[in-house]
């Protein structure tokens, strides 16, 4: 057997059962049922923290250099990346539905990426 289709098939397997083990581990220590406390507050707070970074992810191309008034950006890329965001609150605020946020704010940035 050739020793790259060997590493490979040996890979691909290790792969499977690191894929299993995830899956089947939270059936192996919850399987009665209770969540403990802790984990029941990662599940709660998580969400809003994992947004929060991405917000702040996103924007940071605004100011490469450090907060300033000097954007890095012109100013209908800047746009295309503010609109969106607030676009995406004022959604989630509205209808309260992470779908619609995400997709809306997603498609009009497209659009201002292409028009401007």
């Amino acid at each position: 057997m050739n020793a790259n289709l060997l590493a490979s098939l040996v890979a691909i397997f290790a792969a499977g059962l690191v894929t299993i083990a995830c899956r089947a581990t939270p059936f192996l220590l919850f399987g009665s049922g209770r969540i403990p406390p802790f984990l029941d507050y990662l599940q709660r707070a998580m969400p809003p923290i994992v947004m929060t970074v991405l917000v702040f992810n996103s924007y940071k191309a605004l100011f490469p250099q450090g907060p300033s008034w000097d954007f890095a950006v012109a100013p209908m890329a800047a746009l295309s990346l503010v609109v969106p965001g607030a676009m995406a609150a004022l959604l989630q605020f509205w209808k309260r539905n992470a779908l619609l946020s995400i997709v809306g704010a997603t498609a009009l940035h497209m659009i201002m990426t292409r028009l401007g």
